[in-house]
C-alpha cells in the first residue's frame, strides 16, 4: 500500500471512530432539546404538585402552648396531616404513618417537623400528647373573621384524601403529597432524596 493510500486508510479508520462514539451524544442531545422528548419515569414515589402552592402565612394556636405562632413552614421541611382535632380512624393512621417515617430518617429528622392542621374541633390533648410527642398542631379554628379568608386559602391548598401526608419545604412552598395507603418506605425514600439534594431547611 503506498503511503497517500496508507494516509487515507488511516483517516478513515479514526472518521469512523469519532462518528460511533459522537453520533449517539448528538442523537441523544437532538432528542432530548431539539424535539421536546423528556424520559417519562420518575424516581419519586409520591406525587409531585406542579406547579408548588406558596402557603399563606397566618398565626395560629398550639393548644399544647397556647401561644399564637406564625411562620409555620419556613425553616424546616414539614410532614402535614389535615384532620379534625377529634382525629378519627384514619387521622389517627396517618399520624402514625408521619411519626414512623420521621423516625425513619434517623438524623435526617432533625431537619423535619410534625404538623397536625386543625381547621376544627380542636383537640385530644391526650392521645396526641402520649402518642405524637414532639408534633405541632395548628389549631385555625378560633381565627377570627379578618383571618377567615387567609385559613380557607391555607387549607384549600391541601386538597385531596383525608388519608395524604403532604410535604411542605422550608421556604413555606408545598411540594408534594403521598397516600398512606402505600408503601411507607416510598415516602422515607422521597424524604431522603430531597434532604440530600436541599441545602435549606
Amino acid at each position: 500500500m503506498t503511503e497517500p493510500a496508507r494516509r487515507l486508510s488511516s483517516r478513515l479508520t479514526l472518521l469512523g471512530l469519532v462518528l460511533l462514539f459522537a453520533a449517539p451524544l448528538a442523537a441523544a442531545f437532538w432528542m432530548y432539546y431539539g424535539t421536546g422528548w423528556r424520559p417519562s419515569g420518575t424516581t419519586n414515589q409520591g406525587t409531585l404538585i406542579e406547579p408548588v402552592r406558596p402557603l399563606q402565612t397566618l398565626p395560629f394556636v398550639d393548644p399544647a402552648t397556647r401561644p399564637a405562632v406564625e411562620k409555620l413552614f419556613t425553616g424546616k421541611w414539614s410532614l402535614v396531616v389535615v384532620g379534625d382535632g377529634a382525629c378519627d380512624e384514619s387521622c389517627r393512621t396517618t399520624l402514625v404513618y408521619a411519626r414512623q417515617t420521621y423516625i425513619g430518617l434517623g438524623r435526617l429528622g432533625m431537619r423535619m417537623q410534625r404538623v397536625l392542621l386543625v381547621p376544627s374541633g380542636c383537640c385530644d390533648q391526650d392521645y396526641l400528647q402520649r402518642e405524637h410527642a414532639g408534633l405541632i398542631v395548628a389549631d385555625l379554628s378560633g381565627a377570627d373573621a379578618a383571618l377567615a379568608n387567609g385559613r380557607d386559602a391555607l387549607l384549600g391548598a391541601f386538597s385531596g384524601d383525608r388519608r395524604q401526608i403532604f410535604i411542605v419545604d422550608p421556604l413555606g412552598n408545598l411540594m408534594m403529597s403521598y397516600d398512606t395507603r402505600l408503601d411507607p418506605k416510598g415516602l422515607r425514600s422521597d424524604l431522603k432524596k430531597l434532604l440530600d439534594l436541599s441545602h435549606i431547611g
